[in-house]
């Protein structure tokens, strides 16, 4: 069961929350063509222990980097590498900050110089089925109420939901219960209950959603090749509605 956060342990997440937000929107502005994601991965290291706070996933399960790099037809857990980031495609940054042992977890997809009209619409949907799923995040729906509306959005507009990666519950570890699901059926699921935090993160294709493996056994990319992007918030369960976390517009 996911544990259930006193307002004292909201706000420390809160504060990592914020935390994670600065360092998404300085990426925003140094994200380009010619940028390694290895370059990126150290920045990322480089600001949270700078500020205080260190990058959870690094050692979590054996996993090396502080970010995710996930590259155009990558889905998820894609590792930083030193190949430079071309005009054209688009990037997902995955990080997950420990600051006073408070977690806070956000993915962002970044447009890296020009890139194609349905590449800027796959962000644009992407995006906008973040927000979907966050304004059924109220006490005493479902989870299946937050998966429906990911599902029935993206759908709509033509593209798929990753199923085989969800969101999570996240406290005093990166993964608690319970597993939000991207899709699923409205009224389904484990009620919200106020103090629950909890990630929401959409991964939506342009294709099928059917994913694939790499031989290093973290990365996932799509079955068929083409791009794939996510958006992703924590968020904590409140009296007055969701409570984004890691928002940037703060």
């Amino acid at each position: 069961m996911n544990t259930i956060k006193t307002e004292q342990e909201i706000k420390k997440m809160h504060e990592a929350g914020k935390l994670l937000a600065a360092c998404h929107k300085l990426l925003r502005k140094n994200i380009k063509p010619g940028i390694t994601t290895s370059e990126i991965d150290e920045f990322v290291e480089e600001f949270l222990i700078t500020n205080g706070a260190t990058p959870e996933q690094k050692g979590f399960r054996g996993y090396r980097y502080a970010t995710c790099a996930s590259i155009n037809d990558e889905i998820c857990h894609g590792f930083p590498r030193n190949e430079p980031l071309s005009d054209g495609d688009i990037v997902t940054i995955d990080c997950v900050v420990n600051l006073n042992g408070a977690l806070a977890d956000s993915a962002w997809s970044y447009p890296v110089g020009n890139i194609s009209k349905k590449a800027q619409d796959l962000l644009k949907v992407t995006q906008e089925a973040l927000y979907k799923g966050i304004e059924q995040a109220y006490i005493g729906n479902r989870t299946g109420d937050i998966g429906f509306a990911i599902q029935n959005f993206v759908e709509g507009e033509g593209y798929s939901v990753v199923r085989d990666f969800t969101g999570h519950g996240i406290g005093r570890t990166i993964h608690e219960p319970p597993q939000i699901f991207h899709f699923g059926i409205k009224g389904s699921g484990v009620r919200l209950r106020e103090g629950m935090v909890i990630t929401i993160e959409p991964m939506v294709n342009v294709g099928t959603w059917f994913s694939l493996l790499d031989q290093n056994g973290w990365t996932a990319r799509t079955a068929d090749g083409k791009l794939s992007a996510q958006y992703e918030h924590t968020l904590a369960i409140t009296k007055d509605g969701p409570l984004i976390l890691t928002a940037q517009d703060e």
